[in-house]
């Protein structure tokens, strides 16, 4: 019996479901500020002229947030625009018309971005987008920070690591990489702020960036403890809100030990934060060398981690 091909299959499928995937980008197509974005690139973006047809600025975003929401590199978003009818559907490809970008314009299109720091721009303009919708930036912001990994192999064409990372110890695990520093809405946990460090900078030498100056309450963990005068330096109405140390050498304070649980409640709500950039979108480690690449990929990661929590919301708005 002669097998079928996957062509000829496909014409007598009778039965089918939406996939986990193409739900998501369904949810995310309908809430992303397609408009505001593209208005922020077009000026930087390349016009037709004399030589070959630019990619549609349209497929070129789409295809960039796809990297940032399935963790894809330049190639491996080429390839899975090929394998997936979902993805191509989702960023407007159409194989029968013209090809998918390849790897070579994924690259451009992110240097682009790179080089006119548009990622920052993007996490003000999903802000604002979430401001005209309801969901407002408040007078309370929580402080925070996380490592990401960078790789620390010397076999590269250098022979050596990133030389803007570097390695820091928490507990007694040494690690290797940057950190990002994020200021967040203590009321509806929307990122304003996003600082890149390396791994080896404190958590308090960013803390002036991450405030916009009104609030009346910022929290923090341990890490920005005894930073009063620094806090209400940018925020001059503000309340120190972080945690205290509660364990000495001879006793516990345990009134100072409730307090921080009263506090961490509030405090913890930065880790949603954290999970949905790490677990949800992959973003776990450094596929960039230098700073300044991995800093407009976290500005644009987390502006897409402010549409993602607050999606259920911006659709029912939108409906």
């Amino acid at each position: 019996m002669q097998q079928q091909t996957l062509a000829s299959q496909a014409s007598f499928e009778r039965y089918g479901r939406k996939s986990r995937r193409e739900l998501f980008l369904e949810e995310m197509d309908r809430v992303v500020p397609w408009a505001e974005l593209e208005f922020l690139v077009e000026p930087h973006y390349a016009k037709a002229g004399k030589g070959r047809r630019p990619v549609g600025l349209s497929i070129m975003l789409r295809t960039y947030f796809v990297q940032q929401w399935f963790n894809l590199s330049d190639p491996g978003v080429e390839e899975a625009l090929y394998d997936s009818a979902a993805l191509r559907r989702f960023v407007g490809v159409d194989l029968g018309r013209a090809p998918a970008p390849d790897e070579t314009t994924v690259c451009k299109f992110r240097h682009l971005l790179e080089k006119h720091q548009l990622g920052g721009a993007m996490l003000d303009a999903v802000n604002d987008h979430l401001d005209a919708k309801g969901i407002r930036i408040t007078t309370g912001t929580i402080v925070d920070a996380t490592i990401i990994h960078a790789p620390s192999s010397t076999k590269n064409q250098s022979g050596e690591r990133d030389p803007e990372m570097h390695q820091t110890r928490k507990g007694k695990q040494w690690y290797f990489g940057l950190k990002a520093h994020i200021g967040v809405d203590s009321r509806e946990g929307v990122v304003h702020s996003v600082c890149t460090s390396a791994a080896s900078v404190s958590d308090v030498h960013m803390l002036p960036d991450l405030l916009h100056g009104e609030e009346r309450k910022v929290w923090g963990d341990g890490a920005y403890q005894g930073q009063g005068e620094v806090i209400r330096g940018a925020a001059p109405h503000a309340q120190d809100m972080t945690c205290r140390r509660t364990k000495y050498k001879d006793y516990v304070d345990e009134e100072a030990r409730r307090k921080n649980t009263t506090k961490s409640r509030v405090r913890s709500r930065v880790e949603h934060v954290f999970h949905v950039l790490k677990r949800v979108f992959g973003f776990e480690k450094t596929r960039y060398r230098g700073i300044g690449k991995n800093h407009t990929r976290l500005c644009t990661g987390f502006a897409l981690v402010n549409l993602y929590r607050h999606r259920k919301r911006l659709a029912t708005l939108e409906a």
